[in-house]
């Protein structure tokens, strides 16, 4: 019954890497219908909160007279570069200085816009009156400054777009720079140059396209928001022909993959509403839009939004005091993921070793349950005992299962021995394998976290030396898996220290599960690898400890 649960253990690890494999490089996409921004105008928002009343009576309102073409405004600090352009006052380009693509010396520094041949703008804003949608992605934009720079300890920097009215009312942005935060400030201002009063909201987008493969199933990319202090998340292709519409009380929106987060975050936490949608193209885009906003003629209003491009880093999140550390979630494993989360930092803090601190936290695991697992143990060197007497009873009883299942119940029973005891290893670690795949698939610390010798990654599978062919069913670039050979010899070696099971077609079958089971572990992240072969390693010394008391 043991050895039946355990290759049912490794049939469903199996049945998770082919889904891996096979759903892991798609993207889904919405199949084209009506046009995005049409249904953005479109979509529900609660009309019964206006914005607070932060107009300023336009005295002297200006009409800005726009630029003829585009201007690229380079802006530069010590954590990023970006590129803005005035044509629709958004960004080109946004290359965090901290984190390289690969890691090749030579690797591009990672960007966090992926919309490669600029149909769309990464981020936009508007003004919807009446259905009647102010889009300014095709305005050409005056601008403030050529270029910005700031060092170490400067003082933040303004970059000011401004543009002449679109259907009666112009938009001006203000894009603040520091240089010790990801975080950008942006103020919003609505000039009303129509002889009428006007209400309407403000649509705050962010625009990005996914990339051609996912990294694996776990990691997501997609829109969210943490809505009702709930984090909510929508992946591409998961929103229908018509988008999703959300509404309440809403403190960001962004579009987010595994290791980074692009996200809105409105000064003004009234009740608002949210719009995500997927294009035929595949790009995903996610959108704020505020509470209604009365302009009377000839007004101003002004509001604030705070934009965070960066790294998914728990403490610079928690930093912003913005609620973004909410986007860390591990799923449905949160709850052991966490405080493991939480443990491989504290121990890094003292060995600067991510490799190191999964050991650390492996042999941790070990002791906090060693008196299950030797109890486990115990049962199986029990059973082992008993063997002869499982083997004259299937004999006897082998033209009548029913009975054979009884006097084996009787037996274990009288020599006191619980025939699922030596399960109990393997289902110890199983929520913890999950919660270490989570991790290790969208914790940023851990991304090109080196070990040792050939592990310089442990967020991806080891590879000693890189094959100029690829393999099948395995990830590119092929190599030499060293680390779960490694893995796969320990759990041999583990197997024939158990008792074999009394059934020999069992035991055929059991010789493979540490086959299976290398074969699983090919493109799983080296640190779970490393994870497994270290706590095999630990269970045979025990193993061994047993066995040496006992004789």
């Amino acid at each position: 019954m043991e050895k039946r649960l355990a290759i049912a253990f490794a049939l469903s690890f199996l049945v998770l890497l082919l889904w891996s494999y096979f759903t892991g490089t798609k993207q889904e996409q919405t199949p084209a219908g009506n046009d995005a921004a049409t249904r953005e105008s479109a979509a529900v928002i609660p009309e019964t909160r206006t914005a607070a009343d932060s107009s300023i009576q336009g005295q002297d309102v200006q009409q800005a007279t726009t630029s003829a073409a585009e201007e690229e405004i380079d802006v530069e600090t010590p954590l990023y570069k970006a590129v803005f352009t005035n044509k629709g006052a958004t960004i080109k380009s946004f290359k965090l200085k901290k984190y390289k693509a690969t890691m090749e010396p030579d690797s591009p520094l990672v960007d966090l816009i992926n919309i490669k041949d600029n149909s769309e703008n990464f981020l936009s804003v508007a003004f919807n009156a009446g259905g009647l949608l102010s889009d300014n992605n095709a305005v050409f934009y005056n601008v403030s400054h050529d270029s910005i720079t700031l060092a170490d300890g400067s003082s933040p920097m303004d970059l000011t777009f401004t543009c002449q009215a679109i259907n009666g009312v112009s938009i001006d942005q203000t894009f603040k720079f520091y240089p010790d935060k990801y975080t950008i400030d942006l103020f919003v201002t609505l000039t009303n140059n129509t002889g009428a009063p006007v209400s309407g909201n403000i649509r705050t987008t962010l625009k990005n396209m996914p990339p051609e493969a996912k990294k694996s199933y776990s990691s997501f990319t997609g829109a969210s928001l943490l809505l009702n202090n709930g984090y909510e998340q929508f992946k591409a292709g998961k929103m229908d022909d018509e988008g999703k519409s959300l509404s309440g009380q809403i403190a960001w929106v962004a579009y987010e993959n595994e290791y980074f987060i692009s996200s809105i975050v409105p000064e003004d936490q009234s009740p608002a509403a949210f719009y995500g949608f997927t294009a035929p193209s595949g790009i995903i885009s996610a959108t704020h839009i505020s509470p209604i906003i009365s302009l009377s003629p000839s007004v101003k209003t002004a509001s604030g939004y705070a934009l965070y491009f960066g790294p998914r880093d728990q403490d610079i999140l928690k930093a912003s005091s913005k609620k973004l550390e909410k986007a860390i979630n591990f799923g449905w494993f949160d709850i052991i993921a966490r405080p493991l989360y939480f443990l491989l930092r504290f121990f890094n803090n003292y060995v600067h070793n991510y490799g190191i601190s999964i050991i650390i936290l492996t042999i941790l695991i070990k002791i906090l349950f060693w008196p299950l697992t030797h109890k486990s143990y115990v049962s199986m060197k029990e059973m082992q005992k008993i063997q002869p007497l499982m083997a004259k009873i299937r004999d006897r009883y082998k033209d009548d299962r029913e009975q054979m299942q009884r006097e084996m119940m009787n037996l274990y029973k009288t020599y006191k021995v619980n025939p699922m005891g030596g399960c109990l290893p393997m289902l110890i670690q199983i929520p913890v394998f999950f919660a270490l795949y989570k991790i290790l698939s969208i914790a940023i610390e851990l991304r090109q976290a080196p070990f040792m010798l050939w592990i310089d990654d442990l967020s991806v599978p080891d590879r000693l030396f890189h094959f100029p062919f690829s393999i099948p069913f395995m990830s590119t670039p092929a190599g030499i898996p060293v680390l779960t050979l490694l893995m796969g010899a320990s759990m041999f070696l583990q197997q024939k220290m158990s008792p074999p099971p009394g059934d020999p077609a069992q035991a055929k079958m059991m010789m493979f599960l540490p086959i299976i089971f290398t074969v699983m572990f090919i493109n799983f992240p080296s640190g779970l690898v490393l994870y497994w072969l270290v706590n095999n390693l630990i269970s045979i010394g025990q193993q061994y400890r047993i066995k040496k008391s006992s004789v």
